[in-house]
């Protein structure tokens, strides 16, 4: 848990500015924690990956989920890390 704080502290030290409210620019792609996928409630529910989001300007991982699937919906398409000019962006699943 310990190496978790100092990345947390990282992110947050890193924090650019500039960048609009829904957007935070870090120099280092963090690194997901590693945990255990719980069993699923059912057979159709869906995984959800566990993604980044921000609190206080900083990234913080959420870990995933099960889901009851949701009619006449597309499939889930995971976040992602996308590099740009200034740093590292995270692109939330949809």
């Amino acid at each position: 848990m310990k190496n978790y704080s100092v990345l947390f502290i990282l992110v947050g030290a890193t924090v650019l500015s500039g960048c609009g409210p829904s957007a935070v620019v870090v120099r280092e792609r963090p690194v997901a924690p590693v945990y255990v996928r719980p069993l699923s409630p059912a057979p159709s529910y869906v995984w959800i990956e566990g993604g980044w989001v921000l609190k206080g300007g900083a990234y913080v991982y959420r870990q995933g989920y099960w889901a009851a699937p949701r009619y006449h919906s597309r499939p889930y398409r995971p976040g992602h890390w996308k590099q740009t000019r200034r740093g590292w962006v995270w692109v939330g699943g949809r």
